[in-house]
């Protein structure tokens, strides 16, 4: 029989359209592992709140972003389809899903099961494990399978930091801005996840959100700030960026509580300050160009650094339909 893989990536609106946005920040804010509160606060945060004010100035945002095809996060997971297919050939099914809204993870599901696949191999498109992004795609997929009469054998990619060909996509993207421009420093931004749920994943004591992640091992290995670190080490090591000349911050924090710090917009603003002129940017929690690479570290964050006395701020973009990234994801499938 086939092994169906099933690639899964965070989820866009469906478009810029006020209500669509509205409605997949409902959906998105709402799931238990994003917003980690008591279910009866996190509805009325996100339904009262959060959803009815933030959704016009989103939606404003992704018009920054969306092109003639729509959401590049959809359709550079899309583009994967079809190469993956040609590498992985007739024993493999191919499909892709969102995490929130179209295509969901059930219709990727049930297109896998139409065609009697054995195995399924959900690739989560998230490099480094977090509760809320990878720990979500889970905990959706066996939410759904739980309840069919013939479950599959079903697994799972949980991280793929320190795949050598996810790691090349950048090192290649990177070298490239590097051959034109004498950068001064380099920003490794991150998503951001409240403090409290680094903790809430630590075993024992193990993360203190301080030098515990210096080092990468066994006991944090699923730690998304430990994770984070090393992501970057593993790429300053073959950009031969020395640890003085680079920065691992955090971005697109949410309301009042800590988030993992440094905070990237703290960061931008005190190299500025410093005589840093030119900074280049990489994302490498994000495998496709989306609102939180092109617009928020891209475009907004290059207009406050040069606000804040900085002259030149690129974005290194994501590895969206790189033919050595396709080749990464195939040697994840056939890797189990």
């Amino acid at each position: 029989m086939k092994t169906g893989v099933l690639l899964v990536n965070l989820g866009t609106p469906d478009s810029t359209e006020v209500g669509d946005v509205r409605k997949y920040l409902r959906e998105f804010l709402t799931d238990k592992r994003v917003i980690d509160i008591p279910a009866v606060s996190r509805w009325m945060l996100v339904n009262l709140i959060i959803a009815p004010f933030r959704a016009p100035k989103s939606a404003a945002e992704y018009r920054r972003l969306f092109t003639e095809r729509g959401s590049p996060l959809k359709y550079y997971t899309e583009d994967l389809l079809e190469p993956l297919r040609s590498i992985l050939g007739k024993d493999y099914v191919v499909e892709y899903a969102m995490r929130y809204q179209s295509p969901s993870i059930q219709v990727g599901l049930d297109k896998l099961r139409e065609q009697y696949v054995g195995k399924i191999h959900v690739i989560p498109l998230f490099p480094q494990y977090a509760s809320a992004s990878t720990g979500s795609v889970i905990d959706k997929v066996m939410e759904i399978t739980k309840t069919w009469q013939i479950i599959p054998e079903i697994r799972f990619t949980s991280q793929f930091l320190e795949e050598e060909k996810f790691l090349q996509v950048i090192v290649n993207k990177g070298k490239k801005r590097m051959e034109k421009t004498d950068y001064d420093h380099f920003v490794f931004s991150y998503h951001g996840l409240p403090e409290r749920q680094i903790l809430k994943g630590s075993v024992g004591k193990q993360c203190q959100l301080g030098t515990c992640c210096n080092q990468f091992h066994d006991r944090n290995r699923y730690c998304y700030r430990a994770q984070c670190y090393q992501t970057t080490r593993l790429l300053a090591d073959r950009l031969g960026i020395p640890e003085e000349k680079y920065t691992v911050c955090f971005q697109s924090r949410l309301g009042r509580d800590p988030w993992i710090k440094p905070y990237t917009d703290h960061v931008l603003e005190d190299l500025a300050k410093n005589g840093q002129k030119k900074v280049l940017a990489f994302s490498p929690a994000f495998v496709s160009d989306c609102l939180e690479t092109t617009v928020e570290v891209g475009e907004t964050y290059k207009e406050d650094f040069i606000k804040a006395g900085g002259e030149q701020w690129d974005l290194v973009e994501s590895l969206n339909d790189d033919p050595l990234w396709v080749e990464c994801l195939a040697d994840l499938v056939r890797s189990v």
